[in-house]
Protein backbone atom coordinates (compact mmCIF):
# COMPACT_ATOMS: atom_id res chain seq x y z
CA UNK A 1 0.00 0.00 0.00
CA UNK A 2 1.20 3.70 -0.98
CA UNK A 3 0.31 6.61 0.23
CA UNK A 4 -1.13 7.40 -3.46
CA UNK A 5 -3.67 4.22 -2.39
CA UNK A 6 -5.25 6.30 0.66
CA UNK A 7 -8.23 7.14 0.31
CA UNK A 8 -8.60 11.30 -0.02
CA UNK A 9 -10.87 12.84 2.93
CA UNK A 10 -14.18 14.18 1.07
CA UNK A 11 -14.82 16.57 3.70
CA UNK A 12 -14.20 19.59 1.38
CA UNK A 13 -16.10 18.29 -1.86
CA UNK A 14 -18.97 20.38 -1.12
CA UNK A 15 -17.13 23.10 -1.67
CA UNK A 16 -17.91 24.32 -5.21
CA UNK A 17 -14.49 26.46 -5.79
CA UNK A 18 -11.18 24.61 -3.69
CA UNK A 19 -9.94 27.95 -4.24
CA UNK A 20 -12.46 29.55 -2.43
CA UNK A 21 -11.37 27.47 0.71
CA UNK A 22 -10.02 29.18 3.88
CA UNK A 23 -8.39 27.69 6.76
CA UNK A 24 -10.46 27.94 9.99
CA UNK A 25 -7.74 26.82 11.80
CA UNK A 26 -5.05 30.02 10.57
CA UNK A 27 -5.17 32.08 13.29
CA UNK A 28 -5.65 29.11 15.89
CA UNK A 29 -1.91 28.26 15.22
CA UNK A 30 -1.18 31.43 17.32
CA UNK A 31 -1.87 29.52 20.08
CA UNK A 32 0.79 27.12 19.88
CA UNK A 33 3.27 29.92 21.59
CA UNK A 34 1.38 29.97 24.63
CA UNK A 35 3.49 27.29 25.99
CA UNK A 36 6.74 29.48 25.15
CA UNK A 37 4.43 32.03 26.55
CA UNK A 38 3.08 30.70 29.94
CA UNK A 39 5.72 32.04 31.77
CA UNK A 40 5.07 35.82 31.12
CA UNK A 41 1.01 35.13 31.82
CA UNK A 42 1.78 33.82 35.17
CA UNK A 43 4.06 36.46 36.18
CA UNK A 44 1.30 38.47 35.18
CA UNK A 45 -1.60 37.23 36.73
CA UNK A 46 0.80 36.02 40.16
CA UNK A 47 1.50 40.29 40.37
CA UNK A 48 -2.42 41.46 39.46
CA UNK A 49 -3.35 39.19 41.58
CA UNK A 50 -0.89 39.67 44.83
CA UNK A 51 -1.25 43.69 43.69
CA UNK A 52 -4.98 43.79 43.95
CA UNK A 53 -4.74 41.86 47.35
CA UNK A 54 -2.29 44.18 49.04
CA UNK A 55 -4.74 46.81 48.39
CA UNK A 56 -8.18 45.31 48.78
CA UNK A 57 -9.23 43.53 51.67
CA UNK A 58 -11.23 40.76 50.25
CA UNK A 59 -11.62 37.18 50.91
CA UNK A 60 -11.83 36.34 47.78
CA UNK A 61 -8.82 37.74 46.05
CA UNK A 62 -7.09 37.01 49.92
CA UNK A 63 -8.12 33.11 48.85
CA UNK A 64 -6.63 33.92 45.23
CA UNK A 65 -3.34 35.26 46.40
CA UNK A 66 -2.70 31.95 48.69
CA UNK A 67 -3.05 29.80 45.30
CA UNK A 68 -0.92 32.14 43.46
CA UNK A 69 1.77 29.37 43.75
CA UNK A 70 0.02 27.41 41.66
CA UNK A 71 0.62 29.53 38.73
CA UNK A 72 3.71 28.60 38.35
CA UNK A 73 2.72 24.94 37.81
CA UNK A 74 1.05 26.51 34.27
CA UNK A 75 3.17 23.71 32.06
CA UNK A 76 1.50 20.09 34.03
CA UNK A 77 -1.34 22.06 34.68
CA UNK A 78 -1.47 22.67 30.33
CA UNK A 79 -0.18 19.41 29.83
CA UNK A 80 -2.17 17.33 32.22
CA UNK A 81 -5.05 18.94 32.69
CA UNK A 82 -6.19 21.64 30.51
CA UNK A 83 -5.64 20.14 26.73
CA UNK A 84 -7.07 16.05 27.81
CA UNK A 85 -10.69 18.41 28.71
CA UNK A 86 -10.02 20.80 25.56
CA UNK A 87 -9.77 17.85 23.45
CA UNK A 88 -12.55 15.92 24.88
CA UNK A 89 -14.75 19.06 24.79
CA UNK A 90 -13.87 19.84 20.90
CA UNK A 91 -13.36 16.45 20.15
CA UNK A 92 -11.63 15.74 16.32
CA UNK A 93 -10.99 18.14 13.68
CA UNK A 94 -11.93 15.72 10.45
CA UNK A 95 -10.93 18.37 7.47
CA UNK A 96 -8.20 18.70 5.08
CA UNK A 97 -7.12 21.46 2.76
CA UNK A 98 -8.58 20.71 -0.82
CA UNK A 99 -5.62 19.28 -3.03
CA UNK A 100 -5.52 22.02 -5.52
CA UNK A 101 -5.01 24.40 -2.78
CA UNK A 102 -1.97 22.61 -1.04
CA UNK A 103 0.77 24.04 -2.41
CA UNK A 104 -0.63 27.42 -2.30
CA UNK A 105 -1.22 27.02 1.71
CA UNK A 106 2.52 25.07 2.23
CA UNK A 107 4.00 28.49 0.61
CA UNK A 108 1.97 30.72 2.61
CA UNK A 109 4.86 32.58 4.66
CA UNK A 110 2.71 33.43 7.46
CA UNK A 111 2.40 29.65 9.32
CA UNK A 112 6.29 29.31 9.58
CA UNK A 113 6.47 32.73 10.81
CA UNK A 114 4.20 31.23 13.97
CA UNK A 115 6.60 28.53 14.40
CA UNK A 116 9.92 30.78 14.05
CA UNK A 117 8.16 32.86 17.00
CA UNK A 118 8.52 29.81 19.24
CA UNK A 119 11.81 30.02 19.74
CA UNK A 120 12.98 33.25 20.85
CA UNK A 121 9.80 33.02 23.43
CA UNK A 122 11.50 30.13 24.47
CA UNK A 123 14.58 31.22 25.27
CA UNK A 124 13.65 34.68 26.78
CA UNK A 125 11.75 32.14 29.29
CA UNK A 126 14.24 30.35 30.12
CA UNK A 127 16.53 33.26 30.96
CA UNK A 128 13.53 34.68 33.12
CA UNK A 129 13.12 31.63 34.96
CA UNK A 130 16.72 31.65 35.76
CA UNK A 131 15.98 35.29 37.18
CA UNK A 132 13.22 33.63 39.11
CA UNK A 133 15.13 30.69 40.40
CA UNK A 134 17.86 33.15 41.95
CA UNK A 135 16.19 36.22 42.90
CA UNK A 136 16.11 36.39 46.49
CA UNK A 137 13.77 39.56 46.44
CA UNK A 138 10.49 39.14 44.73
CA UNK A 139 8.92 42.06 46.20
CA UNK A 140 7.79 43.15 42.86
CA UNK A 141 5.79 39.97 42.65
CA UNK A 142 3.97 40.34 45.99
CA UNK A 143 6.36 38.00 47.77
CA UNK A 144 8.20 38.36 50.66
CA UNK A 145 11.59 36.97 49.94
CA UNK A 146 12.15 34.54 46.94
CA UNK A 147 9.54 31.71 45.95
CA UNK A 148 10.06 28.75 47.61
CA UNK A 149 10.89 25.46 46.63
CA UNK A 150 7.76 23.92 45.51
CA UNK A 151 7.41 27.31 43.44
CA UNK A 152 10.73 26.67 41.56
CA UNK A 153 10.08 22.80 41.15
CA UNK A 154 6.30 23.74 39.66
CA UNK A 155 8.41 26.21 37.55
CA UNK A 156 11.18 23.72 36.36
CA UNK A 157 8.66 21.76 35.51
CA UNK A 158 6.64 24.24 33.30
CA UNK A 159 9.72 25.59 31.92
CA UNK A 160 10.19 21.82 31.16
CA UNK A 161 7.01 21.60 29.21
CA UNK A 162 7.71 24.28 27.27
CA UNK A 163 10.95 23.04 26.21
CA UNK A 164 9.64 19.62 25.62
CA UNK A 165 6.88 20.92 23.11
CA UNK A 166 9.93 23.28 22.11
CA UNK A 167 11.24 19.79 20.96
CA UNK A 168 8.29 19.48 18.59
CA UNK A 169 9.00 23.13 17.31
CA UNK A 170 12.43 21.61 16.59
CA UNK A 171 10.80 18.41 15.05
CA UNK A 172 8.94 20.53 12.53
CA UNK A 173 12.23 22.80 11.73
CA UNK A 174 14.79 20.29 11.41
CA UNK A 175 12.92 18.41 8.78
CA UNK A 176 12.82 21.35 6.19
CA UNK A 177 15.48 22.37 4.04
CA UNK A 178 16.05 25.78 4.49
CA UNK A 179 19.24 26.54 6.42
CA UNK A 180 17.57 29.11 8.75
CA UNK A 181 14.79 26.81 10.39
CA UNK A 182 17.62 23.70 10.31
CA UNK A 183 19.49 25.93 12.73
CA UNK A 184 16.44 27.25 14.53
CA UNK A 185 15.84 23.63 15.87
CA UNK A 186 19.18 23.15 17.19
CA UNK A 187 18.93 26.60 18.92
CA UNK A 188 14.78 25.10 20.53
CA UNK A 189 16.48 21.34 21.33
CA UNK A 190 18.92 23.48 23.49
CA UNK A 191 17.14 23.88 26.35
CA UNK A 192 16.75 20.28 26.68
CA UNK A 193 20.23 19.19 25.96
CA UNK A 194 18.59 16.67 23.31
CA UNK A 195 20.35 18.42 19.96
CA UNK A 196 21.35 14.71 18.75
CA UNK A 197 17.39 14.73 18.05
CA UNK A 198 18.45 16.94 14.83
CA UNK A 199 20.05 13.54 13.29
CA UNK A 200 18.48 10.59 15.18
CA UNK A 201 14.86 11.81 14.12
CA UNK A 202 15.61 12.47 10.49
CA UNK A 203 17.89 9.90 9.35
CA UNK A 204 17.31 7.37 11.56
CA UNK A 205 13.74 6.94 12.89
CA UNK A 206 12.23 7.89 9.81
CA UNK A 207 14.44 5.06 7.87
CA UNK A 208 13.53 2.35 11.16
CA UNK A 209 10.34 3.29 12.09
CA UNK A 210 8.00 0.59 12.98
CA UNK A 211 10.77 -2.06 13.32
CA UNK A 212 12.64 -4.19 15.96
CA UNK A 213 15.87 -1.80 15.10
CA UNK A 214 14.50 1.54 16.03
CA UNK A 215 14.59 2.57 19.60
CA UNK A 216 12.15 5.10 19.59
CA UNK A 217 9.17 2.59 18.35
CA UNK A 218 7.47 1.33 21.14
CA UNK A 219 6.57 -2.58 21.27
CA UNK A 220 3.42 -4.50 22.57
CA UNK A 221 3.69 -5.31 26.37
CA UNK A 222 6.57 -2.59 26.55
CA UNK A 223 5.70 -0.36 29.66
CA UNK A 224 6.72 3.63 29.50
CA UNK A 225 8.93 2.92 32.22
CA UNK A 226 10.98 0.31 30.04
CA UNK A 227 10.91 2.18 27.04
CA UNK A 228 12.27 5.51 27.99
CA UNK A 229 15.93 4.74 29.06
CA UNK A 230 15.89 2.58 25.79
CA UNK A 231 14.86 5.41 23.63
CA UNK A 232 17.05 7.61 25.52
CA UNK A 233 20.07 5.67 25.10
CA UNK A 234 19.52 3.76 22.06
CA UNK A 235 18.58 7.28 20.25
CA UNK A 236 22.11 8.82 21.37
CA UNK A 237 24.05 5.72 20.05
CA UNK A 238 22.24 5.94 16.35
CA UNK A 239 22.91 9.44 16.43
CA UNK A 240 26.33 9.72 17.11
CA UNK A 241 27.11 6.53 14.92
CA UNK A 242 25.05 8.11 12.09
CA UNK A 243 27.02 11.33 12.15
CA UNK A 244 30.34 9.27 12.49
CA UNK A 245 29.36 7.38 9.40
CA UNK A 246 28.14 10.25 7.41
CA UNK A 247 31.48 12.00 8.54
CA UNK A 248 34.09 9.33 7.37
CA UNK A 249 32.28 8.65 3.77
CA UNK A 250 33.16 12.35 3.77
CA UNK A 251 36.70 11.71 5.10
CA UNK A 252 36.42 14.62 7.90
CA UNK A 253 36.82 13.18 11.74
CA UNK A 254 34.05 12.54 13.81
CA UNK A 255 35.39 15.95 15.59
CA UNK A 256 34.59 18.35 12.42
CA UNK A 257 32.71 21.32 13.10
CA UNK A 258 30.28 20.27 10.54
CA UNK A 259 29.44 17.11 13.28
CA UNK A 260 25.38 17.99 13.34
CA UNK A 261 25.36 16.51 17.13
CA UNK A 262 27.97 18.26 18.11
CA UNK A 263 27.24 21.26 16.64
CA UNK A 264 23.67 21.18 18.32
CA UNK A 265 25.01 20.80 21.94
CA UNK A 266 27.49 23.30 21.18
CA UNK A 267 23.88 25.26 21.68
CA UNK A 268 23.19 23.76 24.51
CA UNK A 269 26.82 24.40 26.61
CA UNK A 270 26.44 28.04 25.32
CA UNK A 271 23.12 28.56 26.63
CA UNK A 272 23.20 26.80 29.80
CA UNK A 273 27.04 28.28 30.42
CA UNK A 274 25.34 31.82 30.08
CA UNK A 275 22.35 30.86 32.49
CA UNK A 276 24.93 29.66 34.92
CA UNK A 277 26.85 32.80 34.93
CA UNK A 278 24.54 34.90 35.31
CA UNK A 279 22.24 33.41 37.65
CA UNK A 280 24.92 31.15 39.32
CA UNK A 281 25.14 27.22 40.03
CA UNK A 282 22.37 27.33 42.28
CA UNK A 283 19.85 26.82 39.89
CA UNK A 284 21.67 23.75 38.12
CA UNK A 285 19.16 21.80 40.02
CA UNK A 286 16.41 23.33 38.28
CA UNK A 287 17.69 22.87 35.06
CA UNK A 288 18.29 20.05 35.05
CA UNK A 289 15.08 19.08 36.18
CA UNK A 290 13.20 21.09 33.45
CA UNK A 291 16.10 19.52 30.73
CA UNK A 292 15.17 15.74 32.04
CA UNK A 293 10.85 16.22 31.82
CA UNK A 294 11.40 18.15 28.69
CA UNK A 295 12.55 15.54 26.69
CA UNK A 296 10.96 12.74 28.70
CA UNK A 297 7.68 14.21 27.21
CA UNK A 298 9.48 14.13 24.05
CA UNK A 299 9.41 9.81 24.32
CA UNK A 300 6.30 9.58 26.14
CA UNK A 301 4.65 10.99 22.65
CA UNK A 302 7.36 8.57 20.88
CA UNK A 303 5.92 6.03 22.86
CA UNK A 304 2.24 6.16 21.71
CA UNK A 305 2.87 7.21 18.04
CA UNK A 306 3.79 3.35 17.45
CA UNK A 307 3.10 1.34 19.86
CA UNK A 308 2.95 -2.31 18.89
CA UNK A 309 3.09 -1.31 15.51
CA UNK A 310 5.13 -3.47 12.99
CA UNK A 311 6.71 -3.08 9.26
CA UNK A 312 6.45 -6.90 8.15
CA UNK A 313 9.28 -8.00 5.68
CA UNK A 314 9.18 -9.08 1.90
CA UNK A 315 9.96 -12.13 0.45
CA UNK A 316 13.32 -10.33 0.50
CA UNK A 317 14.13 -9.94 3.95
CA UNK A 318 13.74 -6.24 3.64
CA UNK A 319 10.62 -4.55 5.78
CA UNK A 320 7.91 -3.36 3.73
CA UNK A 321 7.63 0.27 2.81
CA UNK A 322 6.07 2.26 5.52
CA UNK A 323 2.75 3.26 5.12
CA UNK A 324 -0.40 4.83 6.79
CA UNK A 325 -1.08 1.95 9.16
CA UNK A 326 2.53 2.35 10.84
CA UNK A 327 1.58 5.12 13.13
CA UNK A 328 -1.19 5.74 15.47
CA UNK A 329 -3.19 9.20 15.00
CA UNK A 330 -5.26 11.64 16.19
CA UNK A 331 -7.22 14.43 14.76
CA UNK A 332 -8.20 16.29 17.90
CA UNK A 333 -8.01 19.92 17.08
CA UNK A 334 -6.73 21.38 20.73
CA UNK A 335 -3.74 18.85 20.89
CA UNK A 336 -2.65 19.04 17.18
CA UNK A 337 -2.84 23.35 17.33
CA UNK A 338 -0.57 22.99 20.17
CA UNK A 339 1.48 20.61 18.18
CA UNK A 340 1.70 21.49 14.97
CA UNK A 341 -0.84 18.59 13.30
CA UNK A 342 1.93 16.17 15.02
CA UNK A 343 -1.26 13.69 15.37
CA UNK A 344 -1.36 13.56 12.00
CA UNK A 345 1.63 11.06 12.21
CA UNK A 346 0.99 8.56 9.16
CA UNK A 347 0.98 11.73 6.49
CA UNK A 348 4.13 13.30 8.22
CA UNK A 349 5.97 9.82 7.94
CA UNK A 350 4.93 9.51 4.10
CA UNK A 351 5.98 13.24 3.38
CA UNK A 352 8.15 14.37 5.87
CA UNK A 353 9.67 17.95 4.52
CA UNK A 354 5.41 18.37 4.28
CA UNK A 355 4.82 21.77 6.01
CA UNK A 356 2.51 20.78 9.14
CA UNK A 357 -0.67 23.37 7.87
CA UNK A 358 -1.21 21.11 4.91
CA UNK A 359 -0.58 17.73 7.15
CA UNK A 360 -3.27 15.61 6.32
CA UNK A 361 -5.64 13.21 8.39
CA UNK A 362 -7.14 10.10 6.65
CA UNK A 363 -9.56 7.57 8.35
CA UNK A 364 -7.61 4.58 6.68
CA UNK A 365 -4.36 5.03 9.76
CA UNK A 366 -4.71 3.31 13.01
CA UNK A 367 -6.02 6.19 15.66
CA UNK A 368 -5.86 6.81 19.00
CA UNK A 369 -8.84 7.00 21.09
CA UNK A 370 -8.12 10.30 21.82
CA UNK A 371 -5.91 13.02 21.75
CA UNK A 372 -1.89 13.00 22.24
CA UNK A 373 -2.58 15.15 25.97
CA UNK A 374 -4.54 12.83 27.07
CA UNK A 375 -2.60 9.46 26.24
CA UNK A 376 0.74 10.90 27.92
CA UNK A 377 -1.06 10.57 31.20
CA UNK A 378 -2.20 7.09 30.42
CA UNK A 379 1.19 5.73 29.09
CA UNK A 380 2.24 6.76 32.84
CA UNK A 381 -0.20 3.59 34.49
CA UNK A 382 1.31 0.29 31.99
CA UNK A 383 -2.24 -1.38 33.47
CA UNK A 384 -4.59 0.91 32.02
CA UNK A 385 -2.31 1.93 29.23
CA UNK A 386 -2.55 -1.88 27.70
CA UNK A 387 -6.52 -2.02 28.72
CA UNK A 388 -7.37 0.82 26.48
CA UNK A 389 -4.46 0.23 23.76
CA UNK A 390 -3.87 -3.43 23.62
CA UNK A 391 -7.15 -4.57 21.86
CA UNK A 392 -7.02 -1.54 19.82
CA UNK A 393 -3.20 -2.85 18.44
CA UNK A 394 -4.97 -6.48 17.84
CA UNK A 395 -8.16 -5.16 15.99
CA UNK A 396 -5.48 -2.99 13.74
CA UNK A 397 -4.17 -6.81 12.86
CA UNK A 398 -7.63 -8.61 12.90
CA UNK A 399 -6.06 -10.28 15.91
CA UNK A 400 -3.02 -11.92 14.36
CA UNK A 401 -0.76 -11.29 16.98
CA UNK A 402 2.09 -12.32 14.91
CA UNK A 403 1.77 -9.61 13.09
CA UNK A 404 2.68 -7.20 15.77
CA UNK A 405 5.97 -5.98 17.30
CA UNK A 406 5.76 -7.66 20.48
CA UNK A 407 8.56 -6.56 23.53
CA UNK A 408 11.22 -9.61 23.39
CA UNK A 409 11.37 -10.18 26.75
CA UNK A 410 7.35 -10.68 27.18
CA UNK A 411 7.17 -12.68 23.55
CA UNK A 412 6.63 -16.45 24.79
CA UNK A 413 4.21 -14.97 27.51
CA UNK A 414 2.25 -12.78 25.27
CA UNK A 415 1.99 -15.53 22.50
CA UNK A 416 0.78 -18.45 25.17
CA UNK A 417 -1.78 -15.74 26.05
CA UNK A 418 -3.11 -15.71 22.57
CA UNK A 419 -2.68 -19.55 22.21
CA UNK A 420 0.49 -19.05 19.25
CA UNK A 421 3.34 -20.86 19.50
CA UNK A 422 6.72 -19.28 19.73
Amino acid sequence: MTTSSIRRDTSHDDIPDPLAWRDKKRYLWLLGLIPSTAIFIAIALVAGTNALAAHFDNPILNVLRALTPVLFWVGPLLVYVLLPILDVFFGPDGSNPPDEIMEQLENDKYYRYCIYAYVPFQIISLFIAGYLWSASDLSWLGFDGGLSLISKIGLAFSVGAMGGIGINTAHELGHKKESFERWASKAALAQTFYGHFFIEHNRGHHVRVATPEDPASSRFGETFWAFLPRSVWGSLKSSIELERTRLKRAGKSFWHPSNDVLNAWAFSIVLWGALLAIFGIGILPFLLIQGIYGFSLLETVNYLEHYGLLRQKTASGRYERCTPQHSWNSDHICTNIFLYHLQRHSDHHANPTRRYQVLRSFDEAPNLPSGYASMITLAYFPPVWRKVMDHRVLDHYDGDITKVSIQPSKREKILAKYEVSA
